[in-house]
């Protein structure tokens, strides 16, 4: 390249010094829009596929597109001249940060993994009766699906009063650590205070 360029006049020269980076940076701005309507159509396919909630659909999007957009920023200021030690230890600081972050909402990102095994492997749908139970021998939340979102599973109190309407929010994380009872056809009885009261009681003398 710099053997043409001492073969070019020197307008023409200066001209390839603005020419040349402008063609790498919009080449680098192509490939990242590529990658990233190509993962949009991966994720797109995947969700119609396993049948994933867009709540759920969205995050990943999001995600995938920020790394892109920070991977493409850094190559354009390598290409505008910024030293790549200077932009390694921008990286590092970056990453450090986001390491700390990471580990800060760990308990939020966890319900979100949890989410997404819901939405994949399918243990219960909206609709269906389920128990959560902390041992398999102790009674625990239970009553109908009746909303999965990226934290919680919403679950209509079955033990609720007669004429009362109760609903149980259950991080995702926490039904990944409990043993959860699935009920197929009718809904299973609902406990009554005194059968409960009593059954805690023998239970005490027990």
């Amino acid at each position: 390249m710099r053997r043409l360029q001492m073969h070019l006049p020197d307008w023409m020269q200066d001209w390839l010094e603005i020419l040349i980076p402008g063609i790498q940076i919009f080449l680098i701005i192509l490939v990242a829009w590529l990658i990233n309507w190509l993962i949009k159509r991966i994720i797109s396919r995947a969700g119609k596929a396993y049948d994933l909630p867009h709540e759920l659909l969205m995050p990943l999007r999001g995600v995938f597109r920020w790394i892109i957009i920070a991977a493409a920023v850094l190559a354009i200021l390598e290409r505008l001249g910024m030293s790549a030690t200077v932009l390694w230890t921008a990286f590092t600081g970056f990453a450090t940060v986001g390491a700390v972050a990471f580990f800060a909402a760990w308990s939020v990102l966890s319900n979100l993994f949890c989410a997404l095994l819901i939405a994949m492997a399918r243990p219960f749908r909206i609709g269906d009766y389920i128990e959560v139970l902390d041992t398999a021998e102790k009674p625990g939340a239970k009553g109908r699906v009746v909303d999965i979102n990226l934290l919680y599973t919403t679950l209509e109190d079955h033990g609720a009063a007669v004429g009362h309407t109760a609903w149980l929010q259950i991080p995702n994380a926490l039904i990944f650590q409990r043993v959860v009872r699935r009920f197929q056809g009718s809904p299973p009885p609902a406990e009554s205070p005194s059968t409960r009261y009593s059954s805690d009681k023998a239970g005490s003398f027990s």
